[in-house]
């Protein structure tokens, strides 16, 4: 079994000597008592048997996973979440990343392309949204008993500033490794957190990640599993003349997101100035036309006053706009979310900042 490692480990160092490198400081443990493998900071421990299952171009992808996990910190960045969640979703941001530079996955591999391009921190916000409130609620207080351990805002900074210089010491980067050192980005993750966040627990009572669907398992593919109905929201887009191009593409992009994210969906996209525009319906099945109307002042009466009397149920509203505008004399029936690029006073709803 040792040689097997080893000339896995060989192969990977030939053709990919990046991650070649990284598996060289990983330290390899035969652990029986585990189902298939489990990744411990610098210790990578797995079963015999699943080892041997695996060809030599899944193994090799198996080592290029831990050591990922390895030289990104997950573990350190970790502390203070749910410890099975996080580890899912570094798992899922890893092998997105080994998917791009062309590793071939072993079996039941933890991957799935809603989460494409995003941070760890991000897909552990939509995760943690997906599973039982209870549960998370459990863990967090068992992580509220461990405060003395959790990292600080500069802890976490250093670690960042450590992984970039590490990884730059590898040589040629892989691609999209870029999306793993957050630096001048680290500021978004916040509000996109907190943005994933909000749209999860409207739409938790839809999804599910336990257990996973069975459609995509024969592929090695764990998706999320769906049961009632479908995420259905409306979102408006303020396209007055206060809103530049800039601003504009900001918030198509964040909406881009949000339908990746999930793979059941009807979005009702609401183009307004100081009347609506144009309104499209949003599904898998059709996609963002970036090109939107506008170009007036900003009126968000329009809006409210076309979701009363639609017969939609949509679960809530997500108005992205600068907060300069005229809002309806009567608090709407609907929850909803004001996206700005600075905060404003807002006479009803919650407000969230992007940077």
């Amino acid at each position: 079994m040792i040689k097997r490692i080893e000339e896995a480990k060989s192969k990977l160092m030939l053709e990919n000597p990046y991650f070649g490198t990284l598996v060289t400081s990983l330290e390899l443990r035969e652990n029986d008592k585990l189902i298939n493998k489990r990744n411990r900071g610098d210790i990578f421990e797995y079963n015999r048997e699943y080892i041997e299952a695996l060809t030599p171009n899944e193994l090799t992808t198996l080592l290029a996973n831990a050591a990922m996990h390895q030289a990104l910190f997950h573990k350190e960045r970790g502390e203070g979440k749910v410890t099975s969640v996080w580890q899912l979703a570094s798992d899922y941001a890893i092998n997105d990343l080994l998917v791009e530079n062309g590793f071939m996955l072993p079996p039941m591999a933890n991957y799935s392309t809603r989460f494409e391009r995003l941070y760890t921190e991000q897909i552990y916000t939509t995760l943690l949204g997906e599973l039982d409130i209870e549960e998370a609620e459990e863990q967090e207080q068992q992580n509220e008993q461990m405060q003395e351990e959790i990292l600080s805002q500069e802890e976490y900074e250093l670690i960042l500033e450590q992984l970039g210089v590490k990884l730059e010491k590898q040589g040629d980067l892989p691609k999209g490794i870029e999306r793993f050192v957050p630096s001048s980005k680290a500021s978004q993750i916040s509000w996109r957190e907190e943005l994933y966040r909000y749209v999860n627990i409207h739409a938790k009572s839809d999804y599910r990640m336990f257990p996973p669907s069975k459609k995509h398992l024969y592929r090695g593919i764990a998706l999320p599993s769906i049961y009632g109905e479908e995420l259905k929201i409306a979102v408006a887009i303020d396209t007055s003349a206060s809103i530049d191009d800039a601003l504009l593409q900001k918030f198509l992009g964040e909406l881009e997101e949000i339908m990746q994210l999930f793979t059941h969906y009807m979005i009702e996209l609401i183009a307004c100035d100081a009347e609506i525009q144009n309104i499209q319906q949003l599904t898998p099945h059709e996609p963002l036309i970036s090109t939107v109307k506008g170009g007036g002042g900003t009126d968000f009466r329009p809006v409210f006053e076309h979701l009363e009397f639609s017969h939609e149920d949509f679960k809530f509203l997500l108005y992205f706009t600068d907060g300069e505008g005229t809002f309806p004399n009567q608090i709407p029936m609907i929850d909803i979310l004001w996206v700005m690029p600075k905060r404003k006073e807002v006479p009803f709803g919650e407000v969230l900042v992007v940077s």
